[in-house]
């Protein structure tokens, strides 16, 4: 017999291993009691057969349209909706970037669901990040309000992997392979050149998840600083110190810093970008030429290969694995969505397919745990110190 639905009462863990205590190796409390209260969210379905369009005309769906440039489709005079269908999106998976655009900003909540009532659209599925499922979730509250019958359902795709409770996010997968090449740049024109020091800078907002997997996997990095790690470039026990003995004892070294660390060591510029994010300095250049300025000071030659990715690590196509994690959520966004749900997430936790409410992942951003083993892992890749001066205790 066929076992392909699943139960209302089926859920998944969170946690599939039961620590002992706190203080066990990669345990974490997941209330602020630290009660081990068991946490657990539904499944859902699994249908391998076509993402969101595939799987709406397999529902029998006539009538599928994107709304162009994100939120501000719903508002923006001149942006007209565009039919889709099967023809139209079969090969999008081909190419990288997206297909329908994408925007920062947006008008009132009340205004994108005055456009949605108007268009008589009954079910919105939002892809993107953290900002993205906020304003899912702040749309879906104001259709409950009017009561409107309409299903909301998000798709985490964002690159940074830092959407709370989620194992991986659509992208994150492909940008740390396309970083890989940016950190095997940075090592062969440091490994070329007399005394060289690569120095790559990679995406990462509010997290350093990009940064240490593709420090991890490329296994060519001396330093990876992120910014839920602070540290000093200066002193006895500065990152500028230790590039002094790598130099030394290797002749060469690669440092990979996220665009979001050390934060605290410029100075702020206090701008937002259109969606209200702050506009981080730039600690690539600021690292470039600190490192430049203080090998000039000891009178040590010291040759700097400064690479900036940027958007290529996102502006690439998606890799194997996230096609797949594509194709899943796509489907199984389409299946919460006929079997009534609205305000989730369709995403995988702890190895399973699951719906997650969006307002328990939208309280703030997941980020590096710095005493997770993934952590430690990458730090024993690196060979790293902690970069901080010891704490000084006077009477």
């Amino acid at each position: 017999m066929w076992n392909g639905y699943v139960n209302n009462d089926d859920r998944a863990l969170l946690k599939v291993i039961k620590y002992s205590s706190p203080t066990s190796a990669g345990a974490e409390c997941i209330d602020p009691d630290c009660s081990w209260v068991e946490q657990c969210f539904h499944l859902f379905v699994f249908d391998k057969r076509a993402p969101i369009v595939f799987t709406l005309e397999t529902y029998g769906v006539k009538n599928i349209v994107g709304i162009p440039f994100g939120y501000r489709g719903f508002f923006e005079k001149g942006l007209k909706e565009m039919p889709l269908s099967r023809g139209l999106v079969e090969n999008i998976n081909l190419n990288g970037g997206s297909f329908l655009g994408v925007s920062r900003g947006g008008a009132k909540t009340s205004e994108i669901v005055d456009s949605i009532q108007a268009r008589r659209i009954d079910m919105l599925f939002v892809l993107g990040g953290n900002g993205t499922h906020a304003g899912a979730n702040a749309i879906h509250e104001v259709c409950r309000k009017r009561n409107l019958k309409l299903s909301v359902v998000a798709v985490p795709k964002t690159i940074d992997n830092d959407i709370l409770l989620m194992d991986k996010t659509f992208g994150f997968d492909t940008a740390v392979e396309e970083a890989q090449r940016a950190i095997n740049s940075a090592y062969i024109e440091a490994r070329s050149a007399y005394h060289g020091i690569g120095l790559a800078k990679l995406m990462g907002r509010s997290s350093g998840f990009i940064a240490m997997h593709a420090s991890l996997s490329s296994g060519q990095v001396d330093v990876c600083l992120i910014p839920e790690v602070p540290f000093t470039l200066d002193g006895e026990f500065g990152v500028l110190r230790h590039l002094e003995h790598l130099l030394k004892s290797k002749g060469f070294c690669v440092v990979c810093v996220a665009e979001a660390a050390g934060q605290d060591l410029l100075q702020k510029s206090g701008a937002t970008d259109a969606s209200g994010n702050v506009i981080f300095s730039d600690i690539g250049v600021h690292m470039q030429q600190k490192i430049k300025t203080h090998f000039k000071d000891i009178g040590v030659p010291a040759d700097v290969k400064y690479i900036d990715p940027t958007y290529m690590v996102r502006a690439c196509r998606a890799n194997a694995s996230d096609a797949i994690l594509c194709t899943v959520l796509g489907q199984n966004a389409v299946h919460g969505a006929f079997a009534g749900f609205s305000g989730i997430t369709s995403c995988i936790c702890n190895t399973h397919y699951v719906y997650l409410p969006i307002t328990e992942v939208i309280t703030a951003s997941k980020r590096v745990n710095p005493n997770s083993r993934m952590w430690h892992r990458c730090l024993t890749s690196t060979g790293q110190l902690d970069f901080h001066s010891p704490a000084i205790v006077t009477a």
